[in-house]
């Protein structure tokens, strides 16, 4: 198995982008295997990597369907909607709360 190159941070050649990169020009890596990866040092802990994809591969993005968009809207709304009182928060309830802030601190007009 061949290695890949790995560049310093912000000193990778042109013609290769993160996942985050290719979505910002609105493609996707598509199936291709990673390209290389960059290295960024930080003290006392290892360096944080990023992989890196060939522009000239990767594929447009694909649209987003009508039942992936519903599919998305009822997966937010269901981490918005309080277990306890049944409410929107309007927010993603906290996993560590485990309810929205009112319910959990047991003090707001939706306390059970």
């Amino acid at each position: 198995m061949a290695s890949l190159p790995v560049y310093p941070w912000r000193l990778a050649p042109d013609g290769l982008a993160t996942r985050r990169q290719l979505r910002a020009l609105g493609l996707r890596p598509g199936g291709q295997d990673v390209a290389a990866q960059i290295e960024r040092p930080r003290r006392r802990r290892p360096p944080l990597v990023a992989y890196l994809y060939r522009i000239e591969l990767a594929r447009p993005v694909r649209p987003m369907t009508l039942a992936k968009r519903r599919a998305l809207a009822k997966a937010n709304r269901a981490r918005r909607t309080c277990p306890a009182c049944g409410r929107d928060a309007g927010y993603v309830i906290p996993v560590h709360l485990g309810a929205c802030v009112p319910c959990a601190d047991g003090v707001g007009q939706y306390a059970a």
